[in-house]
């Protein structure tokens, strides 16, 4: 099949289907054939907890595995219209059945979320982008290793902690997640099952409903680590989870001289709340000839505001899909609160807000 889809990515087969995709014919034989583009098969669609569900895929040749850690554009068709959102692989590296999965919240505003745990069914045909983000286990695993999430942002985490444990890593892991409480938890019964069958510490902390006796409780502090014996200037650290937690988790590490020893993802982003000073000036999109006063909203927000569409898939800086070219001006990272002025850069507009005067190619 190699040879194959490589003489169908081939640009004299690119110039005989021109002005389409040699996929474009395909798909017509059979929605699953495709050279270069992803499509899975949904097999099964579980419920984790009563808003969250697990979707196994089973994928065409177009799919090229992924690490974990990694995320993908996950694309459904309703009504003849196709939405896509970026989901986390929750699935072991090690499985050998030819399948993955993804793991989601549903979401009250998010139209994919719902669709895919309420109404996704066995046998539907999903749209993928190849596993992206950078967000990853190392090829070599160190002898420490913690891995911190707190609600959603288990998935990837849950994708690392699975392949650890199916791959017999004979390191020290630990692993600290943060949920509103036990029933608000994401693979509870697995997380049970991993605690009692090796040799990783697994720490669960219920911050809404905390167990009776629980050695640790509330939101994640300096604490928690002594607690559990960690070094964090000696131990490579995975977070991914709200903003909230991610800016707790930086801030220690920053604090303790272990910021080298971090690797961050955040899963929601934070409401906006900047210095009155910032929402100044005028944001102006370029390529429309159109110009509107910064309101202090996320560019993507001020773009949608103006009457454009841009394109974007997660809507929190997970993916490259609303990336775009900042001409000129300064804008502030709303997570991490960074600022930047670099002229011709590249930008993703869904957490990045301008300060003053901003030029972009949109």
């Amino acid at each position: 099949m190699g040879i194959i889809r490589k003489a169908l990515t081939s640009k004299p087969v690119a110039s005989l289907t021109s002005p389409f995709t040699v996929d474009h014919y395909l798909e017509q034989i059979h929605p699953m054939l495709a050279a270069e583009n992803v499509r899975a098969r949904v097999v099964e669609v579980r419920r984790e907890t009563g808003a969250a569900s697990t979707v196994v895929m089973r994928p065409n040749g177009a799919w090229k595995g992924f690490v974990p850690g990694q995320h993908v554009q996950f694309g459904v068709e309703v009504n003849g219209k196709r939405r896509v959102r970026v989901f986390s692989v929750s699935s072991s590296k090690a499985a050998k059945k030819g399948t993955f999965s993804v793991s989601v919240k549903a979401h009250p505003d998010g139209y994919v979320s719902q669709f895919l745990h309420q109404e996704l069914e066995p046998g539907t045909i999903v749209y993928l982008s190849q596993a992206e983000g950078e967000f990853v286990l190392p090829r070599e695993v160190p002898a420490s290793l913690l891995l911190v999430s707190g609600g959603s942002g288990i998935t990837p985490v849950m994708s690392m902690l699975r392949t650890l444990r199916d791959t017999r890593h004979s390191g020290q892991v630990t692993f600290l997640h943060y949920a509103r409480s036990r029933e608000d938890e994401m693979f509870t019964s697995e997380l049970d099952e991993i605690a009692a069958t090796t040799d990783f510490r697994v720490v669960r902390v219920y911050t809404r409903q905390p167990e009776p006796g629980a050695a640790l409780a509330g939101r994640f502090i300096v604490d928690h680590l002594k607690h559990l014996g960690v070094d964090p200037a000696g131990t490579l650290t995975f977070a991914c989870g709200p903003a909230g937690l991610i800016a707790g988790v930086r801030d220690t590490y920053a604090e303790l001289g272990a910021a080298d020893q971090l690797r961050m993802e955040y899963f929601k982003v934070p409401s906006v709340d900047l210095d009155a000073a910032d929402a100044t000036g005028m944001l102006s999109f370029d390529d429309s000839k159109m110009e509107a006063f910064n309101s202090g909203a996320t560019i993507l927000e001020q773009a949608e505001t103006a009457g454009l569409k841009p394109d974007f898939g997660c809507r929190m800086g997970v993916c490259n899909t609303c990336a775009i070219k900042k001409n000129s001006g300064a804008v502030r990272h709303v997570v991490s609160g960074e600022v930047s002025a670099s002229t011709d850069e590249t930008i993703k507009i869904c957490v990045q807000v301008p300060i003053g005067d901003v030029n972009v190619a949109l």
